[in-house]
């Protein structure tokens, strides 16, 4: 028999316009968001939270979920 592990996923979500000198991290089981400003660290946050919840309620887990259907959930889930 075959048996491969299960498929594993995680969004990574990367800010780059932090000046203030935070260091910003927010993990969770299915992404991680670093860095940004504060107002951009906290869009990309919420956009993830939405996103996972949006594929929880689908009943899929990111593993599953296609990456062109991941960027219209992502791109529907974006404050």
């Amino acid at each position: 028999m075959n048996h491969q592990p299960p498929k594993k996923a995680l969004l990574l979500g990367i800010g780059l316009d932090n000046e203030d000198g935070h260091k910003r991290i927010t993990q969770a089981k299915d992404f991680v968001i670093a860095g940004g400003s504060e107002e951009t660290h906290e869009r990309l946050a919420e956009t993830a939270i939405k996103t996972v919840e949006h594929l929880g309620c689908r009943g899929k887990t990111l593993a599953e979920t296609d990456p062109g259907e991941l960027n219209d959930i992502i791109s529907e889930n974006t404050p």
